[in-house]
Formats: structure tokens, sequence, C-alpha cells
């Protein structure tokens, strides 16, 4: 992932922690604003399961701790749910300032009752997609049972949610309590989506139909099927992402730049991008979205198909598109091309050519002519087929060019300094 760290202020004179997450190419569509769960941090898996889900989608992502939590400055104690309404209001301001305000919004959990809040002061938001969300903020007490009497007695408790100790003053149930949620939502006026697991036992799904059934539409509701409150199993998160990123897309309006590049695949490049850990890779090629990776066995995570799957795809794409051109010009009754290709690396005095040596790529190609085709056409298609342009690149000889990317403000203060 291409992720910048970066902190903004929060207003009260604190920083806050955030990341900006961007497309493989560095040049997103528009922005979304994430706002994380109670007690959560941005840093959460599935937050960033999600936030690559969009980037795949060409969607840039800003996620942020909210004050007093993971890496930003303030005390927790200090804070409600107001103070997170600021937090992205703030959040917003900054991504208006510096690279054109959010147009989608995401909240999980408490983070998902406060997008629905902050949303109408938020003038360039269209999207607002919520997950596992509250129908009222103050549902959150209920995770506070044991501590409610002490809060209210002495003004404070210390409490433990999941695994850590956090004040909890009564402020802030204050704050909870005297925020209602109705009119905000029936107020939204922008596009909802709503996911939920049936079987959230942190948020009931009851406050998904409460939700739905107060906003306005345009309004969608997805069930997360079995996915728990936190979405810890990466394939719910994964989903998640997935679902909010191709719905959102719907309501973007695509920089005209950028629709043109997308438009044009002369102007644009195939961008790969490797992280820090793992070889899963983002791959954007003429705006279109893809995954390598390395299987289990080598220390992979499986999650798309190989380098070498991506060569022999495009060799077998190549020939069937090439086998449905010829036949179209020759007005022939092919109803279908279907290619299967294997790719392994053998000896050569294994393969045909029966030379000695070491060992060489060998690409096993085998054609299935579906149609009411002569012996003729059938013989002229599996000929033409070793014409198709990506069988003639792998046969010709290929010079690749490799010179190292330098960011050109970075050349402007080398050449400076050096002046």
């Amino acid at each position: 992932m291409n992720s910048q760290r970066i902190a903004f202020d929060n207003g009260r004179g604190q920083k806050l922690a955030a990341r900006l997450d961007f497309p493989v190419d560095g040049t997103p569509v528009a922005w979304a604003l994430f706002a994380h769960c109670f007690t959560c941090s941005k840093n959460l898996r599935a937050v960033g399961n999600i936030s690559a889900a969009l980037n795949r989608e060409r969607i840039g992502v800003l996620r942020f701790d909210f004050t007093g939590l993971g890496e930003s400055e303030g005390d927790f104690a200090d804070t409600n749910f107001g103070s997170n309404v600021e937090d992205l209001v703030a959040a917003a301001d900054y991504l208006t300032k510096t690279y054109g305000g959010p147009e989608i919004l995401i909240g999980h959990s408490l983070g998902g009752a406060a997008v629905l809040q902050s949303a109408g002061r938020m003038k360039s938001v269209k999207a607002v997609a919520t997950i596992g969300a509250p129908y009222n903020p103050d549902h959150v007490t209920h995770l506070l049972k044991s501590s409610l009497d002490e809060i209210e007695k002495r003004g404070e408790a210390e409490v433990e949610l999941a695994g850590r100790k956090f004040t909890i003053r009564k402020q802030f149930l204050d704050d909870l309590d005297q925020t209602k949620m109705d009119q905000q939502i029936a107020g939204l006026n922008r596009a909802l989506l709503i996911l939920h697991g049936p079987l959230d036992e942190t948020v009931g799904i009851e406050n998904a139909a409460s939700i739905f059934h107060a906003a306005k539409h345009p309004k969608s509701f997805v069930s997360l099927d079995t996915a728990d409150h936190l979405l810890m199993k990466e394939e719910d998160s994964v989903y998640a992402g997935s679902l909010i990123a191709s719905w959102a897309r719907r309501y973007l309006d695509v920089p005209e730049e950028i629709a043109r590049i997308e438009a044009n695949p002369a102007d644009n490049r195939v961008v790969v991008q490797t992280g820090s850990s793992g070889y899963r890779t983002e791959i954007l090629a003429n705006g279109h979205s893809l995954i390598a990776d390395e299987p289990l066995s080598v220390g992979g995570g499986n999650t798309g198909p190989t380098p070498y799957d991506y060569l022999v795809s495009s060799l077998g794409a190549c020939t069937s598109m090439t086998l449905r051109m010829y036949a179209d010009h020759k007005k022939w009754p092919l109803e279908a091309v279907i290619v299967r290709l294997k790719h392994e690396k053998v000896h050569k005095n294994d393969c045909e050519a029966g030379v000695e040596g070491g060992k060489i790529d060998q690409i096993e190609r085998e054609i299935e002519l579906v149609g009411e085709l002569d012996e003729e056409q059938r013989k002229r298609l599996i000929q033409i087929a070793d014409r198709c342009p990506v069988h003639r690149t792998l046969h010709g000889e290929i010079v690749v060019k490799t010179t190292e990317f330098v960011e050109k403000s970075k050349v402007k203060r080398q050449n400076s300094k050096g002046g």
C-alpha cells in the first residue's frame, strides 16, 4: 500500500496522527475519510483492508486516530462523541486544503454514528457508508454497564475495553445521552450504504434497520453475513471494502484529467507496487486494478495470481482475441474460443527441440474451437494462433530498459545543494 504518515491539528491545539493511503499510481479519483470504531485506531487490520480495497478503485483514504487514541495527542478521558465529530470535521478541512474535500465518509461502529452526525457539515461529501453503526451513540453505554454507577457517583471510572484500560468521565455519558440522530439521518441528503452483520453481538442488527428506516433514498443495506463487529476475519473486511468502493464509484465526479487517462491506454502506464512485507502486489493497468502474489508454499499469501500466471494469461487472452478477430473477418461460424495454458521450467533435452543444456521456459497451449467449423477452417485458426501479438513478442527480441524513478522535487533539492 502506498501510505504516507501525516498529522493535522484538531482545532484544540492537539495533533492527530493519520495516514494517507494512495492508489498504486498515486493519483486518486476521489478521497474517502474513515472514522474508526470506539477506542480503536486507524491501524486496525480491518481498516487497512477496507482502505486497500478503496485504493484498488483509485480512491484515496485518510484514516486517523481520534483525540487521545492511537498515536494522536490529547487525553481520551477529556473526549466525547461531540469531540469525535469535531475531529472528523478537522480531518475533512485538512483534506480540503491539501487534496480536495472528501467525497466519501466511512464510519465503523461509533465512528459510523459520527459520520452520520458530521456529514451535513462537509459540502464535498456525496456518499456515506456505515459499518456496524449504532442508531444512537448512547448505545455504547451498554459496554460500560459495570461502571455506570461509579461514573455517576465519582464522576469518572477506569474501565477495561478490549483488554485496555480507559478513563470514562460523566461528561462523556451526558454527551452521548444528549445526542439524537433522527434529524441528522433524515436530513442526510447523501447516498447512504449501511453494512451490518446479523450476528453482531456488540451493536445489534436492529440498529441498521432503524438507520435505514430513518434515512431517505438513495439508501442501501447489505448484510455482512457471519461477520463479527470488528470484522476480524480478513475476508469480511475485504468484502466490505470492495462493496463500499464499487458502490461509491457511482456517486463520484472523476476529474477530467484522470478520466482522460483512463479512457486512453496510450497515456496510462502499468504501475506496480509491492509493500514492505509479504509479496502481495498492487497493479494498475489501463485504469484497472489487479493483484499479484505468490503461493503459500513460497511465503506468499496466495491473494492473487503469480507474475507467471499473468504472463501466461496474457498469451491466452491475446490468442483467443486474435482468433475471434480472424474468424469475424472471414465470417466463419466460430462461437467461442477456450484456451488452456500451463507454464513450467523444463530441461532443454526434454523439449521438442532436443537441445542439451539447462532449463528453459515451456508454455503448453491447448485451444478449443467451438462452432460448426470445417477441418480447413480449424487448421487455419490453429496456425493463426502463433501469429497473435503476444506470441510473437515472446518469441522476439525483448529489450527492458530500467531506470530509477526520482521525484522532480527531490532532483531540484539535490541540484540546489550542489550549486
